[in-house]
């Protein structure tokens, strides 16, 4: 099937190339959303991720900022970087996940890897191109895509070389129409919606300090009754729950990748004590941080 007329598409096809404790991981997944399973709150984990919308539309959250995304938008997500695809009711919605991880020495060629994943830390990191351009890109999946049809692709030692010398050409057509990206963020909510993603996204830039209902609510001249009702509405959570979940998604991170301190992870992500940390933490989580770091994220 041919979706927006150039990109190639069957529905649950996915492709794999070795498992996350491999240095080179790649998994293609072409599928479908219903807005029922939307999730509920953001997420991140330790690959990078590119979101490829093969519906008329939706939208996405990254770190509380919401974009609306038309057919053929890409978003790019870095690993740690909170985010979640928000479908629209009705129809299910078509889209390409490619997750991702390369090894940490970047093959001996720091310089050129770093350069392709450049635009993944943009300041939006949601693509749109030119018909041309997107026809490009999808070309190159498509090349992907057919390789692994061929009957043989599950038996030959060549797939992890092929597939990842495809994509870093994908990559890096990417970063060459980089500085041609004309994606414009369109705010189609309502203004008292838009208004609550914008306390959203302070949360996520401040999360490590003094946040409450009444500060959030004098900082953007709201009373926190309206705040809390409108909160509420928007994202399916109080503020208080979505202050600690940030906070929370925050503390896993670093729990993850840096060897601090429990304690001094706590006080970085907010938390006026250790005990009201591991409480919380556990509540969400169901471990304690001890054990999560130890591994328990795993399983």
């Amino acid at each position: 099937m041919l979706i927006d007329d150039s990109l190639l598409y069957e529905k649950k096809h996915s492709i794999i190339i070795n498992d996350l404790p491999n240095n080179l991981f790649y998994y293609f997944d072409y599928d479908e959303r219903y807005s029922a399973i939307n999730m509920e709150f953001q997420h991140f984990h330790q690959f990078y991720e590119i979101f490829i919308l093969l519906a008329p539309q939706a939208d996405h959250l990254i770190e509380g900022n919401s974009f609306h995304l038309k057919m053929g938008d890409m978003v790019l997500i870095p690993p740690y970087c909170l985010h979640k695809s928000i479908y629209n009711e009705g129809s299910p919605s078509k889209r390409l996940v490619i997750n991702f991880m390369l090894p940490q020495n970047l093959f001996g060629l720091p310089n050129g890897y770093s350069s392709l994943l450049k635009p993944f830390y943009d300041e939006v990191s949601v693509f749109r191109f030119s018909q041309e351009q997107k026809e490009m890109l999808h070309k190159k999946l498509n090349e992907i895509f057919l390789y692994s049809k061929q009957e043989d692709f599950n038996h030959s030692e060549l797939n992890e070389l092929i597939i990842h010398s495809k994509f870093i050409d994908f990559l890096n057509s990417i970063l060459r129409f980089r500085d041609q990206n004309i994606y414009r963020n369109e705010e189609i909510s309502t203004p008292s919606t838009q208004k609550m993603y914008e306390v959203s996204s302070y949360i996520h830039s401040h999360f490590d300090e003094d946040l409450s209902l009444n500060s959030l609510a004098t900082r953007f001249f709201l009373s926190p009754y309206y705040l809390s009702h409108q909160f509420k509405k928007v994202t399916s959570f109080t503020v208080s729950n979505y202050i600690q979940m940030t906070r929370i998604k925050h503390a896993q991170h670093l729990l993850v990748t840096t060897n601090d301190k429990i304690t001094d992870i706590a006080t970085t992500c907010g938390f006026t004590s250790f005990s009201q940390f591991n409480r919380v933490f556990q509540k969400i989580n169901h471990i304690s941080p001890r054990d999560y770091r130890k591994g328990g994220y795993k399983s």
